[in-house]
C-alpha cells in the first residue's frame, strides 16, 4: 500500500458492469450492433433502428458490446464502466 494514497493497493479493479445506452435518434439503421452483440441489441422491425435489450449486459458479451459501440456508423451507442 502506498503512504501516499491510503487505501491503495495497486491498478484500478477491473469494472464491475456496464451501461448501455442508445440514441435512437442517432441511430441510422445499419444493423452493425445486432451482428456484433445480437443478445443486446435488436432493431425495429419498420425502420431498422435499434433496440437495446439490455442496458447491463453480462460481462461474456462486453467484448461484443464494445465492438458494436465502436461500429456504429453514426455513434448512436455509448457503452459506460461502473
Amino acid at each position: 500500500m502506498s503512504p501516499d494514497r491510503p487505501g491503495a493497493s495497486g491498478p484500478a479493479a477491473p469494472a464491475r458492469a456496464l451501461r448501455v445506452e442508445v440514441d435512437q435518434d442517432r441511430c441510422c439503421g445499419s444493423g452493425m450492433c445486432v451482428l456484433n452483440a445480437p443478445g443486446v441489441f435488436d432493431q425495429r422491425d419498420e425502420d431498422g433502428i435499434v433496440v437495446l435489450l439490455d442496458g447491463r449486459p453480462p460481462e461474456g458479451v462486453w467484448r461484443e458490446v464494445r465492438d458494436a459501440e465502436s461500429g456504429c456508423p453514426s455513434q448512436a451507442i455509448e457503452v459506460t464502466e461502473l
